[in-house]
């Protein structure tokens, strides 16, 4: 107590007694003397031993300290003392040990505890998060005005907030004048700055209208519309079967390539379909092809193809020149456009054919300075540091880069290639009412004999409006396209059909509101004329458009009216809502309409989604979409067109072509795009695919497929000639040769079979198909059609009886097989699966040969689904394991030995460097022999079918795995396969067909 006291009446003594402050200090801090906590004075004397810690930051913290000397605390008391006595009381010791310390040093130990205060208050001090000041107040005390005006926050917070308000982070950054939003709003900085974001990625003329109705993706250098934000699935697959759809991968973003042959000249890559095919070469029907590298068939594939060629004659006169367009996706542009260099030996870019800056309408009495202007405010820095001005350009319209060539010619050939990318605009109507809605949004140009003295407006179309033989046609051309309405579906019409034809702007005929275009009962009635298009089809002369000319497209592209234009004349109408009469100022495009055929293999629903494509020159995109989309006609996306060649059962670009370039670099994006999305997730909420049996789940490894399917062939072939040899000394005269010669035939039961396999082998060696170091896709058609008549069953639930002559259907033999197998050991085959049950396949799902017990109980009971996969062991779980412990063993520091670590080094070497739970690595084992089911293919789209009704599939499948798996199935259980998803043990039955 006097101790006590004593500290008090220290309160107002003078600043002589430091002694023995000090001594007072050092019992109270080791916690012996008892202290009133409502003085101040020890803080003080404690702040008197350390100048650097202040009163009040001492008091502050004082009750943190840290307890006692740096020697132990047991010494404070007696060795009979248990931890429940020791932990009596908190802040004051009431059982002190009699053996005190025999000294304090009280200044070692004030300045110890002062330095630590001093720290704790300055990490207390220093801020450890990025946000501001008034961002770290409490929600019910912070105002959006505090984050400029620095007097809103409370006092003790200004002088932070004024140092952070000083940094040059936080400062405003000056805006120009015309950064205002009304500024931003303008056309010309619209379109500069919408130009500038098209540096990576180009954007269609719909683009903006596009990206607020669909998910965008950015894809082979363009902006695409992948699918639409609403719910649209089924609408628009009865949009396909019932009325129109309107498809957006084909509005413009495909890739045109124009040859211009001064003499004309055969181009045949492939034995096959050329582009001299007779109906095409006149121009009135378009063609398909598959490309390959000169010399390389069936190798090297390039891509599909589709081309048109320019008309003959025009108006009675031969052109002597040929004109070629050539459409394909650009993902396959650039390695069909270097191939055609180089087999034309073009070289030299043309300097006529480069660009010219085009130039908007809505610009300014002085373009020249306002272009300067913008190009000045929009100055850019490169990395070598040059300054690059935005190049201005219409949207979507395709303007050239300055000084790259887009047009090659070859001195020797005399062959003129031009890239038209983008210069060319494609829509695609698909369903049957898709000429409802041509017909209904489109009208005919009217016969103009006057030009309009003012501007050069349809000067063009005047010229030819003199020619009486033109004038005609362009009647004949009116005549059929209003024919269409009484034809109940684009399919009737001969497969390719191209009409050319001139149209009033589209911008006119629009109606007050969205509606849908509907056939006219009228025009249905039995009209002889309907008979006669139907039955002849469009005349050569009516495929002639204006079109072809790039003069022409220039001058409708630069003339056409603003929509600002229009709507002001129809603000002027005197009966608002009627329609807008332009006259002779109404402008005249050039379009082409071609028919697309649908779906023409198999022989189920022919013509499902055929339709009609719409070739518009640049700068009408919005103009002719509008009125399409105002008629009734729904817009998809690319998983719609995925969609509408699954339903077709037709490969998709690029994702059905795993022999081309643009498949193989398809097939690693998606790869990694899946394995990406596999390890976002945590191993407890993802398939463990080595347990499922799954190799492959990302990816279809063609390659080693077709690699284990041939070594697995010459073990088969070697025992099939052995068995031969011993049987030949006691053959009969039912015994066939394994190798007939071509042209054989031999009269007994077999000997049709041996006949066929013989033609068969001639038409490989017809293509050259020898054995190769690369797998390839079988497409010969007369081959296909032999496999396809074998994959059919003679007889069943649901398949028509016909005569074995007729499919084909006789006993396949080891002997029969060597033929085909030894002129195409790799080659993969393009199926169409159909479950017989319930299921959905999906994508890389693995199609299996079942087994005699598999069809056996399938025949007993017709319910049965398929069998299961036995599940796997993870043989990888403990490898896996052993390297994570390896990681936190390294991670935590802990030493090995210096035996043990060697040990350990050597076995991280031989085993792979990256292992993920539930996959393989990279080196995989026999695909074909891995699960309890013999491999034969992989699954490339798959889903439920709203047209089959069940689930359908499409894929792929090895040649010489299909006829082993044929030659021992029997007649009624032909074509029988199974499919497993990756993520599952089920196995379901399917019926495997080839189309051709």
């Amino acid at each position: 107590m006097y101790i006590k006291f004593f500290f008090l009446a220290c309160e107002n003594t003078d600043s002589s007694h430091m002694l023995e402050k000090k001594i007072l200090c050092s019992f109270i801090q080791a916690g012996l003397i008892e202290f009133s906590l409502s003085s101040v004075s020890f803080f003080n004397v404690l702040a008197d031993l350390h100048p650097d810690v202040s009163a009040a930051e001492t008091s502050a913290n004082y009750q943190h300290q840290s307890p006692g000397p740096s020697y132990r605390k047991e010494q404070y008391f007696s060795k009979g003392q248990n931890r429940a006595e020791r932990g009596r009381g908190r802040g004051v010791r009431q059982n002190v040990s009699q053996e005190m310390p025999k000294y304090v040093t009280a200044s070692t130990f004030a300045q110890a505890r002062a330095a630590e205060i001093n720290a704790m208050l300055k990490a207390v001090t220093q801020k450890s998060s990025n946000s501001l000041v008034f961002q770290t107040l409490p929600r019910h005390m912070r105002r959006r005005a505090m984050s400029h005006n620095i007097k809103r926050l409370p006092r003790r917070l200004r002088e932070i907030a004024r140092k952070e308000a000083e940094k040059a982070v936080h400062q405003k950054k000056e805006h120009s004048k015309n950064k205002c939003r009304k500024a931003r709003r303008r056309h010309i900085n619209l379109v500069v700055e919408f130009n500038r974001r098209q540096k990576k990625n180009i954007w269609l003329e719909t683009h903006i209208w596009h990206a607020k109705r669909f998910h965008m993706v950015k894809k082979w250098g363009y902006c695409l519309g992948d699918r639409p934000t609403t719910k649209s699935y089924r609408a628009c697959y009865r949009a396909m079967t019932k009325h129109c759809l309107l498809q957006i991968f084909c509005s413009g973003f495909y890739s045109m390539i124009d040859l211009l042959f001064v003499s004309f000249m055969c181009i045949c890559f492939s034995p096959g379909p050329t582009f001299a095919a007779v109906a095409c070469l006149s121009g009135r029907l378009q063609g398909s092809l598959v490309l390959y590298r000169a010399d390389r068939y069936p190798e090297d594939l390039l891509g599909p193809i589709t081309f048109i060629w320019k008309p003959k004659h025009v108006s009675g006169i031969t052109s002597e020149t040929r004109q070629l367009w050539i459409w394909t996706h650009p993902s396959l542009k650039q390695d069909i456009l270097t191939e055609l260099k180089t087999v034309f030996q073009c070289s030299e870019p043309v300097e006529t054919c480069s660009p010219e800056p085009i130039v908007t309408l809505l610009q300014e009495e002085k373009p020249t300075d306002v272009a300067m202007i913008v190009g000045k405010k929009r100055k850019r820095e490169d990395n070598e540091g040059e300054k690059a001005v935005t190049v201005k350009k219409i949207i979507g319209d395709g303007t050239r880069v300055p000084l790259q060539s887009y047009c090659w010619t070859s001195q020797t050939t005399g062959v003129v290639i031009s890239d038209l990318t983008m210069e060319i605009l494609r829509y695609r109507l698909i369903g049957p009412l898709s000429h409802c809605v041509l017909t209904e949004a489109l009208k005919t140009a009217s016969i103009q004999t006057m030009a309009d003295a003012e501007t050069e407006l349809n000067n063009w179309w005047v010229e030819n409006c003199k020619n009486s033989e033109r004038v005609s046609l362009h009647q004949c051309q009116g005549a059929i396209f209003e024919l269409l309405q009484g034809i109940s579906s684009p399919s009737e019409i001969a497969a390719g059909t191209i009409l050319g034809l001139t149209v009033g702007d589209p911008r006119v005929n629009l109606p007050k509101k969205r509606s849908k275009a509907m056939p006219n009962p009228e025009k249905y009635q039995d009209n002889e004329k309907v008979r006669q298009l139907l039955l002849e089809g469009v005349p050569v002369e009516c495929a002639h458009s204006f079109i072809w000319d790039q003069t022409i497209c220039k001058n409708v592209t630069e003339n056409k009216i603003p929509e600002q234009d229009l709507n002001h004349m129809r603000g002027e109408l005197l009966v608002p809502g009627s329609q807008l009469d332009l006259g002779p100022c109404e402008s005249k495009i050039p379009i082409l309409l071609v028919q697309q055929p649908g779906k023409v293999a198999g022989e189920d629903r022919p013509g499902w989604g055929s339709g009609w494509d719409i070739y518009v020159p640049k700068g009408w995109g919005m103009a002719f979409w509008i009125p399409f989309v105002y008629r009734g006609a729904r817009v998809g996306g690319l998983q719609e067109g995925l969609k509408h060649s699954e339903y077709k059962r037709t490969p998709h670009v690029p994702n059905d072509f795993p022999d081309c370039p643009a498949g193989i670099q398809f097939a690693k994006e998606l790869e990694n795009i899946l394995l990406e999305k596999f390890k976002r997730r945590p191993p407890a909420k993802r398939p463990n695919y080595v347990k499922l049996g799954t190799l492959a789940p990302f990816l279809c490894p063609w390659g080693q497929l077709t690699r284990d399917w041939e070594v697995r062939n010459k073990a088969q072939e070697e025992s099939v000639i052995t068995s031969s040899a011993d049987s030949k000394s006691c053959a009969t005269e039912r015994q066939v040769p394994c190798e007939p010669k071509p042209g054989q035939i031999i009269e007994d039961s077999q000997g049709d079979m041996v006949e066929e396999m013989t033609q068969i082998q001639n038409l490989c060696k017809e293509d050259g198909a020898a054995t190769s170091s690369d797998f390839f896709v079988l497409r010969n058609r007369k081959l296909l059609k032999q496999l396809s008549a074998r994959c059919r069953p003679s007889c069943g639930k649901g398949q028509r009886v016909c005569s074995a002559s007729k499919l084909g259907q006789k006993e396949m033999t080891e002997d029969a097989l060597l033929p085909i197998l030894k002129c195409h050991p790799r080659v993969l085959v393009w199926v169409s699966l159909s479950l017989l049950r319930k299921g959905s396949p999906e994508l890389h799902a693995m199609i299996c040969i079942p087994t005699q017990e598999d069809l056996l109980q399938l025949s007993k009971d017709q319910l049965f689904c398929g069998p299961q996969e036995p599940k796997h062991s993870d043989i990888f779980k403990h490898k896996i394991l052993k390297l994570k412990e390896r990681k936190k063993r390294g991670n935590n520091g802990k030493a090995l030995e210096s035996g043990a670590s060697d040990a350990l080094e050597a076995k991280t070497v031989e085993e792979p460097k990256e292992l993920i739970l539930g996959l393989w690595p990279d080196s995989l084992p026999d695909l074909t022999s891995h699960c309890s089911r013999i491999l034969l293919g992989f699954v490339t789209q798959g889903d439920f079918s709203l047209a089959a009704g069940c689930g359908e599939a499409l894929g792929f499948v090895n040649l010489t795995g299909l006829l082993h798996m044929l030659s021992s199935q029997p007649a009624d259980k032909k074509g029988l396969v199974l499919l497993r998803t990756p993520a599952s043990l089920q196995y379901r039955f399917a019926r495997l067909s080839i189309e051709v």
